[in-house]
């Protein structure tokens, strides 16, 4: 089984591929994977991990790489505050990008199981409580958003022809993202965590009020494993899942940093509007029945999410 992850040299592609060396997809092992990325990925100690470096518009490396692949996990992407400072950059790569993506997939002609990493940025915030559900339709707010919306009627469609059997799933924020932090709107979300936890100062762009619908690393991973062995049949017609998550208020994950013996005042406050308009137009939380029926699954608390990243700060 060969398996292509776009965005493979990325945070979450890496835990992936990791976990594809480590224990397969649906019983079946990984004989190759690739990882895919604008960025030189960090070499893989395994020697079944192929790197290619190049621009999802490059469309003969594209071809390439996508001709003889089974699985393909679609991680790549411009993140939502870059998207929205450069929306050629961001519409040049999330969308064209996917489209080059699905036009070489089909030209390979095997039919491969397609996961597209979409996100909560797909909705603008409806209702009084800030929460959706799966018969909410996505009305999003920013670049970013219209064009993760934009990739998964792309993947619906191809699907609907027989170009791949593809399945979108809308990510939560992840958090605590390892690093440092990025052009990505919700980067603060890590950074109030990851920051103090190490002894350094971080910087808070938005109110504390403001309610976040986040999931770890791990639990995104595992997801995102299990959305690419369902069968296309589960999905009734409807490939498109709001993955679970959890809601968090900022003032909780501070709140929580102090129980993780994390120093609370190097928490800076320095509101951003840009930064506020962006996140607060995502919705505080998602009614995730069909996801929660099909088997996926949330983390238990924000306290489990702290404790997710310090035990990973230590075995680094």
């Amino acid at each position: 089984m060969h398996i292509l992850v776009t965005g493979g040299g990325g945070f979450l592609g890496r835990r992936l591929i990791e976990r594809l060396l480590a224990d397969g997809l649906d019983g079946r092992p990984a004989s190759a994977v690739t990882a895919f990325d604008a960025v030189a990925p960090a070499p893989f100690a395994d020697g079944r991990v192929g790197l290619v470096t190049a621009d999802l518009g490059d469309t003969a490396a594209v071809a390439a790489v996508a001709g003889g692949v089974d699985v393909v996990f679609h991680l790549a992407a411009v993140v939502s505050g870059a998207a929205e400072a450069d929306l050629a950059l961001g519409m040049r790569v999330n969308v064209d990008g996917t489209r080059t993506l699905l036009d070489a997939l089909a030209a390979g002609g095997r039919r491969p199981r397609l996961v597209f990493a979409s996100s909560v940025a797909a909705f603008g915030r409806v209702g009084p409580d800030g929460f959706v559900d799966d018969t909410t339709t996505p009305k999003p707010a920013s670049s970013y958003g219209a064009e993760k919306v934009i990739g998964e009627y792309l993947v619906a469609d191809r699907t609907r022809r027989g170009d791949v059997d593809g399945r979108s799933v809308r990510l939560p924020t992840v958090v605590v993202r390892p690093g440092k932090p990025n052009a990505a709107a919700s980067s603060f979300a890590s950074s109030i965590l990851r920051e103090p936890l190490a002894g350094e100062r971080a910087v808070l762009p938005v109110a504390e009020t403001l309610r976040l619908w986040i999931s770890s690393p791990d639990t995104v991973v595992g997801n995102l494993l299990h959305a690419a062995v369902l069968p296309q049949a589960a999905f009734e017609g409807d490939a498109t899942l709001n993955l679970p998550g959890i809601t968090v208020a900022v003032a909780e994950m501070i709140t929580a940093l102090g129980r993780a013996g994390g120093d609370t005042s190097l928490v800076e406050r320095a509101p951003d509007a840009r930064i506020g308009t962006i996140v607060a137009s995502w919705p505080a939380g998602i009614r995730t029945d069909r996801a929660n029926a099909l088997g996926f699954r949330p983390d238990t608390d924000i306290d489990a999410i702290v404790a997710e990243h310090v035990a990973a700060m230590k075995a680094a």
